[in-house]
């Protein structure tokens, strides 16, 4: 993904709310289920890290690029905006725009 992609994804994501949250029990393969189901769904959202959790955002983007094809467009702290182009056309809102740029 380049730059200007990234760029544009950052900005929608903005002032969105977290979707997710990963708290003490940290990532499993349930939990990565059903983030692929809402970012099928929504193309783009928030995660965030719980205070009392033990992962480290650097282990969740490994975990994600290990699992699954979401994207990591952008880490702050300990809130992760996630990516990935539905399969269903019904479902593309963001993906348009970032493959028009």
């Amino acid at each position: 993904m380049r730059g200007k992609q990234k760029r544009y994804l950052r900005s929608q994501a903005h002032n969105m709310r977290p979707v997710f949250q990963i708290g003490k029990d940290g990532l499993s393969t349930e939990w990565l289920k059903q983030v692929e189901e809402a970012v099928e769904k929504r193309e783009l959202i928030k995660v965030n890290i719980l205070q009392n959790s033990i992962i480290e955002p650097e282990e969740v983007v490994a975990f994600l690029a290990e699992h699954s094809k979401i994207e990591v467009v952008q880490v702050i702290g300990h809130v992760l905006v996630l990516y990935k182009k539905s399969s269903k056309p019904k479902n593309r809102h963001y993906s348009l725009e970032v493959e028009a740029l």
